[in-house]
């Protein structure tokens, strides 16, 4: 039996932190509501990702009294697959600074929050992001057992916060999702450049690859997946150690 993205979400969410696969066996007066689904994002390991976005409710419908997530909504991690749990501003996700709230104050300075760089990627240069999100003023969560390739990072984790770190990093897909996730959630494209878009032209029958700056108006990579796909690329079994080219991105680019 297949299951729907959002099922597989939900059993990954159930796998890596222990948020229950049924909304019955949430605590009250929790419930998620299934959001939408967003285009499928490529990693260079040949993995690609479909986003399936959520609302967690934590109001009582009948008395709108809302619970807090932090005390009630305890995760149980997985130590394997999860070296801590932390929460973050949505909308910042498209700031190149903190937002700050009234009375709010941060580790650092605004423009700790967030720094970019270009990297070769698909088609072209991309924009990696790198957010920063403050931990000083937020509980965060790690496994009581560490065990498997999360422990050291865990433990380096601890080892960074008693030499007074006080921001974790979201950075590679996790960010690009979320910066896709925040857009259409806010109808905003956001304030940093995003990447450098790589266009085809032809001049006397010879194409060539040109560049021109401005904001991605695609969300996902799909269509460099389908591309991909038909050059015999992205099957259903994964070659060990098997890792998209610069090689085999420009010539998907190519059939774009």
């Amino acid at each position: 039996m297949s299951e729907t993205p959002f099922q597989i979400s939900r059993r990954e969410a159930y796998e890596e932190i222990g948020l229950p696969m049924d909304d019955s066996k949430l605590p009250s007066p929790f419930r998620i509501e299934h959001i939408c689904q967003l285009p499928f994002n490529l990693a260079k390991t040949e993995l690609a990702v479909r986003p399936c976005v959520a609302f967690l409710h934590s109001d009582d419908p009948k008395t709108g009294v809302s619970a807090s997530v932090e005390e009630t909504m305890i995760p149980r991690l997985n130590a394997k697959e999860v070296a801590a749990v932390f929460s973050a501003p949505f909308h910042n996700f498209l700031r190149a600074e903190d937002e700050l709230h009234e009375g709010e104050k941060l580790p650092g300075q605004p423009s700790d929050w967030y720094r970019g760089d270009w990297t070769e990627w698909h088609e072209g240069r991309w924009r990696m992001h790198h957010f920063y999100v403050p931990i000083s003023n937020q509980v965060v969560t790690k496994p009581r057992v560490r065990e498997g390739g999360q422990a050291a990072i865990a433990e380096q984790l601890d080892e960074a916060e008693d030499a007074g770190m006080t921001r974790y990093k979201v950075w590679g897909m996790t960010a690009r999702i979320l910066v896709d996730a925040a857009r259409v959630a806010y109808g905003e494209d956001p304030e940093f450049e995003v990447f450098y878009h790589l266009i085809n032209s032809h001049v006397s029958s010879r194409m060539f690859l040109t560049w021109r700056t401005q904001h991605n108006t695609h969300l996902g990579d799909e269509t460099m997946i389908e591309k991909l796909f038909e050059m015999g690329r992205l099957q259903d079994t994964k070659k060990p150690g098997s890792e998209l080219t610069k090689e085999d991105l420009l010539n998907a680019a190519a059939k774009m």
